[in-house]
């Protein structure tokens, strides 16, 4: 059985645990056996757990950590693991350091899911195959910092069908929250902080409220900026038909709930928010950064507009809200393209054959 070492040093929750996760839920699928090492308290933990999948703990202090290095020596020996997969700054380090010096030789696949600039190659050095979440980032990794192209693949993050099904999910939403059914609805699902371009979003909503009044947006989430986010709702008159609805758990319901998903993000590396909404046959709007043209295929499951441009944002939202045929032919068609291409159960198949490859070629060296 191959026995598959996931690291990951971070103790919030959001695109990269979450792929982790699913990634372990496909790999026990297959027949592999993933184990999760992470912090105590970190939500990965607990929701791997709930999940079935085996789970350590370690403190990961930092990339310096000699216990953490040892707890991991020691845990590729006893647990007979074949591959070390690392997903954050501290546990990548560490992991890889280990990984080089146990006798058992396991693979060391490095995983990048951000669009932030790196400030070390090393990590990346030390893996014998650096994974991406999308070709954006592989081409940054190969062209902006040299690491070579054959040590580097992309494989896109995916989501739960079973899950995001349009057709399953209950239409509570508007009930909940007391939107009447006829009442035109925006809405964003993202970490309320400045890269997720909020602020441009709210700009944005004088201009479509002159040409659809009674509009209503709703921005799912929580972070650090919220208070500006009110504070702005205020100073733009804009409070009443803005809501903010915090950190919700039941994003396919949010999802079935608005007539149109908005990302105006000025940084991403896939979008995986994105490809939710076309799972849930939205169709989005979306600023054209990072990784997000290869989640939407403009004019086809969406609408691309340049970054931090409200008025080109807005006339988009304007069009979509005005025009349901459209926003129908377009959510189905997106539909389509997360079935193709950006499941779960693809993504996990492509990580289990490449970690099978890894662990097989080695063996053919030793």
């Amino acid at each position: 059985m191959l026995t598959i070492l996931h690291t990951e040093s971070s103790i919030g929750w959001g695109g990269q645990e979450n792929r982790t996760l699913q990634e372990c839920v496909w790999l026990k699928r297959l027949g592999a056996r993933p184990i999760v090492l992470c912090k105590p308290d970190a939500r990965l933990k607990e929701r791997a757990e709930a999940a079935g999948i085996e789970t350590r703990s370690h403190r990961l202090a930092s990339n310096r950590d000699l216990s953490a290095l040892r707890y991991i020596l020691r845990l590729v020996k006893d647990e007979g693991v074949d591959v070390i997969s690392t997903h954050s700054g501290d546990d990548s380090l560490i992991g890889a350091i280990a990984g080089r010096l146990s006798r058992r030789k396991p693979a060391i696949v490095r995983t990048r899911h951000l669009a932030l600039p790196i400030t070390s190659k090393i990590t990346y050095l030390f893996a014998h195959k650096v994974v991406t979440v999308s070709e954006y980032v592989r081409r940054y990794l190969c062209e902006d910092k040299g690491i070579a192209e054959h040590r580097v693949v992309a494989i896109p993050t995916g989501v739960d069908l079973e899950r995001f099904d349009p057709e399953k999910t209950p239409d509570t939403l508007r009930p909940e929250l007391g939107i009447s059914p006829d009442t035109p609805v925006a809405g964003t699902i993202a970490i309320l902080r400045r890269k997720k371009g909020h602020h441009v979003l709210l700009d944005a909503i004088p201009l479509v409220l002159k040409e659809a009044p009674d509009a209503l947006f709703l921005f799912a989430g929580d972070g650090p900026q919220r208070e500006n986010i009110e504070k702005k709702t205020e100073e733009l008159g804009v409070k009443g038909s803005v809501r903010l609805l915090g950190l919700r758990k039941d994003v396919p319901t949010v999802l079935k709930g608005i007539d149109l998903f908005v990302l105006p993000t000025l940084q991403e590396a896939l979008g995986t928010s994105l490809i939710e909404a076309s799972a849930m046959k939205k169709a989005v709007v979306a600023a054209n950064s990072g990784g997000v043209s290869e989640t939407i295929v403009n004019g086809k499951t969406g609408i691309l507009v340049p970054p931090e441009d409200p008025a080109a944002l807005a006339a988009a939202i304007i069009m979509l809200l005005k025009d349901r045929g459209a926003r129908k032919t377009m959510g189905e068609a997106g539909r389509r393209m997360v079935e193709e291409k950006y499941t779960t159960e693809r993504m996990g198949k492509a990580m289990f054959a490449l970690y099978s490859e890894l662990v097989s070629t080695r063996s053919q060296r030793a």
